[in-house]
């Protein structure tokens, strides 16, 4: 069996893509790569990441609107906008922003 990395960032982290223009905030964490097949074979190949990390589900925000993604570690960075994250579900899972991460409700 592969070695797995240890995950970087925490539920409730506010995160960037390193690629793309969008930030959200981790609200799940894989382990490894835990989506289906097909969505990673629709990955191009020269950008496809290793399935070997961990990969996050984010609440996400661009300039188009809101929406979950799916990433890998290698293509996250700490977002130090200290700026809330526009998404309609956040409210649903956390309370507040304080120091660039989100808290949990102790309630859902």
């Amino acid at each position: 069996m592969p070695a797995v990395r240890s995950a970087k960032f925490a539920i409730g982290d506010v995160v960037r893509h390193r690629v793309f223009d969008f930030r959200g905030v981790i609200f799940d964490v894989d382990p490894v790569f835990a989506n289906s097949e097909e969505w990673y074979q629709a990955i191009p190949q020269e950008i496809r990441p290793a399935k070997d990390q961990p990969f996050y589900h984010l609440f996400a925000e661009n300039q188009e609107g809101s929406y979950t993604a799916y990433v890998s570690q290698q293509n996250l960075l700490a977002d130090d906008d200290d700026e809330p994250v526009d998404h309609p579900e956040i409210a649903a899972l956390f309370s507040k922003l304080e120091n660039g991460r989100y808290t949990l409700r102790t309630r859902h």
